[in-house]
């Protein structure tokens, strides 16, 4: 718990791109760049990062997400000064009677923009694999939590840790944490602001794979290529099937499965895959 003061970071004002963008063999790759605050949660870096979640989105080519960091951090969560700024009438977090005056921003106070972000996360069709290089706190763990891989580099610390600071969770980990580990420690993460290491997130079943700091890059993106051959039509309608089966009773998961399947095989990638299995070649994917 003593770890909370550390990953406290204030963003800075920012000059260049808050989030790198860049496409290998069909993955793309959204790296936090604002190392010096930790990758702390901005307005601009909020706004950046949902821009490029939707252009890796509306990119056919792009067929594998990946989320990381820069620096010692994945991220240590929300911009604290942003948030302090908008609670003390200042929504550009310069206090003064000019600031104060003006209100909430017309294109959305902070809060809207942490909504909007994650949902886009959230909502991604296409697979998303967190790529943890470094502390995650807060709004770090609650971008874990929207992800559907997570490969994490050795020694890497995680956890809620808002509590340290008496705020209220803004990006669903008070919601995700319940439903991903058991009631009583999703409780005691969230009430003590309490930081796990990545054995321990393994072993609960929220973090996929340790590696070495120095090989996460490379088997990241190994694991995002071989999502990547897979068709991405039949990846989307998995995901969507699994992130709702939850939702729903035994049966009516069943059923909504069932749909999906009639729905695929009038798709070209599963006539594609039965040929190839037949022919004993590779299937050509193509997301139809």
């Amino acid at each position: 718990m003593s770890e909370a003061p550390e990953v406290a970071a204030l963003a800075d004002a920012e000059t260049g791109p808050a989030v790198d963008y860049s496409v290998v063999d069909r993955v793309a790759w959204l790296r936090l760049s604002r190392p010096s605050t930790l990758n702390a949660l901005s307005r601009q870096m909020l706004d950046e990062l949902a821009d490029r979640l939707e252009a890796a989105r509306a990119d056919d080519a792009v067929r594998v997400v990946v989320l990381t960091g820069s620096g010692r951090a994945f991220s240590a969560g929300g911009d604290i000064k942003a948030l302090s700024g908008e609670l003390n009438g200042d929504p550009n977090g310069e206090l003064g009677d000019e600031a104060t005056s003006r209100g909430d921003a017309a294109d959305g106070d902070y809060l809207d923009r942490v909504f909007r972000t994650f949902g886009i996360l959230r909502g991604m069709p296409k697979p998303v694999i967190a790529s943890v290089n470094g502390v995650a706190v807060g709004g770090g763990l609650e971008m874990i939590l929207c992800c559907d891989l997570v490969v994490a580099a050795k020694g890497v610390r995680i956890g809620d840790g808002h509590s340290n600071f008496g705020i209220f969770p803004g990006g669903g980990s008070s919601v995700g944490l319940p439903r991903r580990i058991p009631l009583n420690l999703a409780k005691q993460l969230l009430f003590t602001g309490q930081l796990l290491g990545v054995e321990e997130w393994k072993a609960l079943g929220v973090v996929n794979e340790i590696i070495a700091p120095d090989a996460l890059h490379g088997r990241t993106q190994s694991l995002a290529n071989e999502l990547a051959q897979r068709s991405p039509l039949l990846l989307a309608r998995m995901k969507r099937v699994a992130n709702e089966a939850n939702d729903k009773s035994f049966d009516d998961a069943l059923r909504h499965e069932m749909l999906e399947l009639r729905n695929h095989m009038r798709s070209y990638d599963m006539r594609e895959g039965t040929a190839a299995f037949v022919e004993k070649r590779q299937p050509r994917f193509i997301g139809r």
